[in-house]
């Protein structure tokens, strides 16, 4: 059963999960234990066991919470843009800048697909970003504007494009953001009018 939570204990299960996060980005999942993250922060170890029953389960909330972070990201660039390429376009630019911003949330990504206890948490999120891309891709091709293909297929090759992209170019390059974005919209977008 999920606690409520008054503002100062949210306050607190967030610090608990920004604090891991950067301890997780700089030392490792496995490096780092509940006591450094306590320790770090001053509290005690009940202070984390009653927002978290385990290190794993703090993970995945951090993982969570960095896709809802991206999907915010996403759906206030794209807004009530009505052209489903422009919408895309918004939404490969929005998740680098995003990338970009949080680079340490992307390590953790990529940690979590090496370790099959995140697989279910992975997957969710991939779910639901193949989901929204789905959605404008059927948009386009209703509209003529994306060539009648399999949306499913479609919004796998530009989520893979995206995240391929800023793997290498932003997180292990260090790229300009702007010039990864261009390139990542160039290709889908062509890819996608076909």
């Amino acid at each position: 059963m999920e606690r409520r939570l008054t503002q100062r204990g949210r306050a607190r299960r967030t610090e608990l999960m920004t604090c891991a996060a950067r301890l997780f980005s700089d030392q490792g999942f496995h490096s780092t234990s509940v006591s450094d993250i306590v320790n770090t922060l001053g509290v005690g170890k009940g202070v984390f066991y009653w927002y978290f029953p385990s290190k794993d389960d703090l993970f995945i909330e951090i993982l969570r919470g960095a896709n809802r972070d991206l999907r915010r990201r996403q759906q206030a660039a794209i807004g009530d843009e009505p052209d489903p390429l422009v919408r895309i376009e918004l939404g490969i630019r929005a998740t680098m800048q995003w990338f970009h911003e949080h680079r340490s949330s992307f390590t953790l990504i990529q940690f979590a697909r090496t370790d099959d206890r995140f697989t279910d948490v992975l997957a969710q999120n991939q779910e639901v970003a193949i989901g929204d891309a789905v959605r404008h891709i059927k948009d386009g091709i209703v509209a003529g504007e994306i060539a009648d293909q399999v949306p499913e297929v479609l919004a796998e090759a530009v989520v893979g494009v995206t995240e391929r992209l800023a793997r290498t170019y932003l997180l292990e390059r260090d790229e300009p953001v702007t010039e990864v974005a261009d390139a990542a919209v160039a290709f889908c977008l062509n890819g996608l009018k076909g």
